[in-house]
């Protein structure tokens, strides 16, 4: 009997939603190698998680290789997950009652934007999603104490996207579609930042512009992600429909 056959059908769906995200963070080049993760909340078990099993590529990622986890640590299956994968993706869901998915990624530009004090710069439509939106969370060395939760969750606060200072990228929402989209844009942005400030003298956008524009993306909401979500999932079923097993 399958994986499939053992699970709800909302968990199954989670599942292959999950997979189709990883697939596409590799698709778009915003995996590293083994060494970051996404999660996202068993629907119907507040307290149960899934998570990218330790050590598997995020291109061979599939519903069934998904690891439950429950938020005290234990998996089902006694499967090995990453250890600071455990800590950020249990602070962010067990802190937010309305999140259900979480990426992080360590990307070139990610990273390199972490390590900016000026944070993220208003100098492309991209950035004006999440201005005055994103939150920062200072380097502690590599996240596996669990005493770390604590300041993920108050610097997190009610924001959708968080700089891990000289470290990486965190996106959350409600849907895995919105997650992603999110991580898709603040990406993007990181590039447009990073590729501008070595071409000389910046145009900042008028704060003003930046507030109004901020604001009507937002009550957008997830339009946009959940518009472009099953066209993901087309392009990821011509190229490999496997992490739907």
């Amino acid at each position: 009997m399958s994986l499939k056959d053992n699970v709800s059908p909302e968990e199954w769906q989670a599942r292959v939603d999950l997979a189709a995200c990883f697939r596409l963070i590799d698709f778009y080049d915003m995996s590293d190698l083994t060494g970051t993760h996404a999660s996202a909340r068993v629907p119907g078990e507040p307290d149960y998680f899934l998570l990218n099993r330790s050590g598997e590529f995020f291109d061979e990622v599939t519903a069934s290789s998904l690891v439950k986890v429950h938020m005290d640590g234990a998996t089902e299956a006694g499967d090995e997950v990453n250890p600071a994968g455990y800590t950020i993706h249990s602070a962010v869901l067990s802190g937010r009652e309305d999140v259900n998915c979480v990426v992080h990624t360590h990307t070139r530009a990610g990273v390199a934007v972490s390590a900016m004090k000026c944070g993220v710069l208003p100098i492309s439509q991209h950035s004006m999603q999440y201005f005055e939106r994103t939150s920062f969370h200072d380097y502690e060395g590599v996240a596996i104490r669990l005493d770390e939760r604590e300041a993920l969750q108050r610097d997190l606060g009610d924001n959708p996207v968080m700089i891990l200072r000289n470290h990486g990228l965190l996106t959350v929402g409600a849907e895995i579609s919105e997650a992603f989209q999110a991580i898709i844009r603040l990406e993007t942005t990181c590039r447009i930042q990073v590729d501008a400030m070595a071409g000389g003298e910046l145009t900042y956008i008028d704060e003003e512009v930046c507030r109004s524009t901020s604001q009507m993306m937002k009550q957008r909401g997830n339009y946009v992600g959940a518009r472009s979500w099953p066209g993901h999932l087309r392009r990821l079923d011509r190229l490999d429909p496997s992490y739907k097993n």
